[in-house]
């Protein structure tokens, strides 16, 4: 009887669904497992059901598990493994020791990163920008996130909130949802998508709603979206302004309107090139659904290897 493979597991526990993956040590996804995020539960339901997706998973692909990466939406401590602000969409989480109740539950390492974080980890590791050294990452989904991976690792900050693109000002006056004014979020979420429609319009649309009314010739529509395009596009030069980073990977639910956005994107940066003379490099996402769950394995196989010194 063969001896049962060894495996690093991802988490990604989202505001809607989980996503549970078992990955080998080059981080190929073995299986993969998808429940209902319990988020108006609280803390322990969520973690109940990641870890019941994961023993389903277990029970169908037996494995040894190594360790386990956790990215999880809101604001983290990475070091200390919880939960320090959470969206009133959660119950009970903020505060949640992640990667405490992780290892009590499952008796091996564990270690918590902000989704965004483990975005672009799963995407540098084995998706669009695989093995680049600089990269800016940019979710687009019911808010904007922002990470950084500089120097060929993440840079999230003395208190973890480098790279926050999202909320940085200087787009405007609308006010965004954290309170400030002016955010990127305010016109590149997919919340400002249909708020800025209804504005325009009256109608009330989801933000897929208007992409399909966009692509079908709706012109208030279509200007949403390029005010969308070059938000991100002034986004995008401002970071290579600050940081000299030109190459940008682009997922969440927003971004698979990429064909409406893109045009408007590059004629933004071809106006305004960075100061270097570098062009700027646009990658939409790769890895799908499983962004943030590869990127939480990834995480958790490098902390392995410096904890057993590379072997």
């Amino acid at each position: 009887m063969s001896e049962a493979p060894q495996v690093i597991v991802g988490v990604d526990i989202g505001g809607t669904t989980t996503q549970v993956v078992l990955c080998t040590a080059e981080l190929d996804v073995l299986d993969r497992a998808e429940v209902p995020t319990p988020a108006s539960e609280g803390g322990a339901a969520m973690l109940a059901a990641a870890l019941s997706a994961l023993r389903l998973l277990l029970d169908r692909t037996p494995a040894r598990v190594l360790g386990v990466g956790v990215g999880a939406a809101g604001l983290v401590d990475v070091r200390a493994g919880r939960i320090l602000v959470a969206s009133d969409s959660f119950r009970d989480w903020a505060g949640f020791e992640v990667t405490a109740a992780v290892q009590q539950a499952l008796g091996v390492p564990a270690f918590l990163d902000n989704d965004v974080n483990a975005f672009l980890r799963g995407e540098v590791a084995r998706g669009a920008v695989l093995g680049e050294e600089n990269v800016l990452g940019m979710t687009l989904g019911t808010g904007v996130g922002g990470a950084l991976w500089l120097n060929g690792a993440l840079y999230d900050g003395p208190r973890g909130a480098a790279g926050e693109i999202g909320h940085v000002p200087g787009f405007g006056e609308l006010p965004c949802t954290c309170g400030g004014r002016g955010h990127l979020e305010t016109l590149a979420s997919g919340r400002s998508v249909a708020a800025r429609y209804e504005e325009r319009t009256g109608r009330v649309l989801t933000a897929r709603e208007v992409a399909g009314a966009a692509r079908r010739g709706d012109e208030d529509a279509r200007a949403v979206y390029a005010a969308l395009g070059r938000g991100v596009a002034r986004a995008l030069l401002i970071t290579a302004g600050l940081l000299d980073v030109t190459t940008c990977v682009i997922g969440g639910g927003v971004s698979r309107s990429w064909g409406l956005v893109e045009s408007a994107v590059r004629e933004t940066l071809a106006l305004e090139p960075p100061v270097s003379g570098h062009p700027v490099r646009v990658l939409p996402a790769l890895l799908g659904g499983d962004a943030v769950a590869i990127g939480a394995a990834a995480r958790a196989r490098a902390e392995l290897l410096i904890h057993t010194g590379g072997s």
